[in-house]
Order: C-alpha cells, then sequence, then structure tokens
C-alpha cells in the first residue's frame, strides 16, 4: 500500500511514494547537482531545469529509447511476440506520455512529427543514426550527425519541450575519430546551451574482438567523462573471471568518474529477470540508471506503461524487485 507525499524542487513539485517503512525515494536540489564549466552562467538555470526535469529530481535517468526505427529498421516494430500495436510510431509517444520515464529518446524528425500531440513528455534528440542494414563485417560502423544544433534549438524555441542531446560513438570503428570529434564539439555547444548530453558507446569494429569486454565498458565510459557527457549508455559487460556483469560494471562506473552511467535494456525479456539484472546493475554496478526501448516498446500499451512504472520503481524510487514486481503486475501503482 502506497502513500503519497509532495516535496518541492524549485519551481518544480515531485509527486513521491512514501512506504508504510518510512521510506521516500532518492531526491536531489538543485543545490546538489555539479554544473560543469562549459555550461554558460546565462545558461545555468536551464541546464538546472533540464537536468532536473530529465532525472525527475533523483539524480538518475530512466531514459525510454525510441531510436531504433533508423537503428534497426522495422524489425523491432512488427513480428512475432511483438505487440500489433508497436506497428504504430505514436505508441512510443502513448508509452512515454502515459508511462513513468525521464526522457523519451529519438531523432528530431520522430520527435517533430509528434511532440505538439505530447508536449508534456521530457524529449532528447538523437543526433546521429545509422541503419544496420551494412553489417560490421562488411565496414566498420560510422553513424554521422544528421542535423546540426540549430534544428534543435528551432525546435525548442517553437515550444518542444527538448532537455537534451543523444550521439552514438563506435569505438575501434575505424571512424571513431570522426565520431570522436562531432560528440566532443556537440557536447560543448549543448551545455553552452544548457541542455544535457547522453552519449551511447559501444565498442564495435573490425579492431574489436570482445564488444562486451569489461575492459572496454570501462574505457567507453572513461571516453564520455573526457567528452564532458553527462551520461553514458553502454552496454553491461559479460561476466567473467568468476565475477557477475553487475560486478564487472562496477568498475566502468568508477572510470565514468562524474559522468553518470547506464545501460542499455536489450531486446525484450522477461520482466523479472530484466528487474532483476536492473536492480543489480544500480545497486551492485554503480549504474545511476537505464537506457531502455524494445523491452518496453514492443508489449501492449497497458504492460508498457506497467513497466515502465516498475522500472522507475526501481531506477527512481529504490524499490526492490519483488515491489517493482508489484507495479507490473498491477498489484501498486507507482508514478511522479
Amino acid at each position: 500500500m502506497l502513500q503519497w507525499t509532495v516535496k518541492h524542487f524549485g519551481d518544480a513539485t515531485l509527486r513521491l511514494a512514501a512506504r508504510r517503512k518510512d521510506y521516500t525515494m532518492p531526491q536531489i536540489t538543485r543545490e546538489d547537482v555539479r554544473v560543469p564549466a562549459d555550461v554558460m552562467p546565462e545558461t545555468v538555470e536551464t541546464y538546472l531545469d533540464n537536468y532536473m526535469a530529465a532525472t525527475r529530481g533523483t539524480g538518475r535517468l530512466m531514459l525510454f529509447a525510441c531510436d531504433q526505427k533508423i537503428e534497426h529498421l522495422n524489425k523491432d516494430f512488427h513480428g512475432e511476440g511483438i505487440d500489433p500495436a508497436d506497428g504504430d510510431p505514436e505508441h512510443l509517444f502513448q508509452i512515454g506520455d502515459q508511462g513513468t520515464i525521464g526522457v523519451l529518446a529519438g531523432q528530431r524528425g520522430l520527435i517533430a512529427q509528434y511532440a505538439r500531440d505530447y508536449p508534456n513528455i521530457n524529449y532528447l534528440v538523437k543526433m546521429n543514426s545509422k541503419t544496420n542494414l551494412v553489417k560490421t563485417a562488411q565496414q566498420d560502423p560510422y553513424s554521422p550527425q544528421l542535423y546540426d544544433l540549430e534544428a534543435v534549438l528551432a525546435m525548442r524555441e517553437a515550444g518542444v519541450n527538448i532537455v537534451g542531446l543523444g550521439y552514438t560513438i563506435y569505438l575501434g570503428s575505424e571512424y571513431e575519430a570522426n565520431m570522436l570529434a562531432e560528440a566532443g564539439e556537440l557536447i560543448a555547444e549543448a551545455h553552452a546551451e544548457g541542455l544535457l548530453v547522453v552519449l551511447w558507446i559501444y565498442p564495435r569494429g573490425e579492431a574489436v574482438t570482445d564488444e562486451k569486454a569489461a575492459d572496454l565498458i570501462a574505457g567507453a565510459a572513461g571516453v564520455a567523462l573526457c567528452l564532458g557527457a553527462d551520461f553514458v549508455k553502454v552496454n553491461p559487460p559479460a561476466a567473467a573471471d568468476g565475477k557477475s556483469s553487475a560486478e564487472l560494471l562496477a568498475v566502468a562506473s568508477r572510470a565514468a568518474g562524474r559522468t553518470g552511467l547506464v545501460c542499455a535494456g536489450g531486446s525484450k525479456a522477461d520482466a523479472r529477470e530484466f528487474l532483476s539484472s536492473l536492480y543489480d546493475q544500480i545497486h551492485v554496478g554503480g549504474a545511476v540508471g537505464n537506457a531502455t526501448g524494445r523491452n518496453i516498446h514492443m508489449r501492449s500499451l497497458d504492460e508498457a506503461v506497467r513497466l515502465t512504472q516498475a522500472i522507475s520503481a526501481i531506477t527512481l524510487g529504490d524499490y526492490d524487485v519483488e515491489e517493482a514486481m508489484d507495479v507490473f503486475e498491477g498489484k501498486e501503482h507507482y508514478t511522479l
């Protein structure tokens, strides 16, 4: 049984769940946020607004990843095991609107087509993308920037609730230097405008023999820090040498320093298994959230909304797995 209390962060009001065991969800104030030095004095308040909105006042990130329509084409939205509702792109925005998330991440055009109908979602614009038609065995991956920052700022000026940007880097690709340079410049420009930046960093290319090797995942986290990212999305490392994935992830979390590390959610999986992994990534691996897409949107709207609530209960509310499963199964309700 949940009781609700209300706490305030400056202009923002957050609805927080309080448990009978005198539990309250993690929370931060604006004064707790470490503002990067490349955020201009005149945009510090904008940056703080965006940070508090994206993390829902917790310092943790629940990112709903909706960039797969380019990255994976239509195979993630139609086929066996995928709810028919997922064939309609508006399904993503219905989930984002009715569910409990921090940000919805997608390409500029996708967001532009639906944002006026869903003005209350916090949007993170994915600045680069590529399809998966050309395999790594054929050519090292390169994901070029699709549009400049001015196009995104124009949408923000038009009233779209854009709080940040996203960019993918493939470490180990022969085009690595191009992506590093683009990302570095983009982060500097975005911070100057008060926007957050989340980097997707995956070791991938002919030079990479194991994309999920723990040392490479930690290396990716350190690269994100050096580029100045606010958060970095990585794949969880493979278990090795008698250590679990979450235990090895802790090395990457330390390497990330003040850049918050979140893990990719992967494809559709059993809810309990996924929530258990997420709990360990946060409480053992030191992650500060999650970046989940397919595992949410491949489900019916009702089930997807309940899964966002269960994920956020763990990520933002510090629920344990059993408590989060109660949320997923509809026995409890979690929102902010």
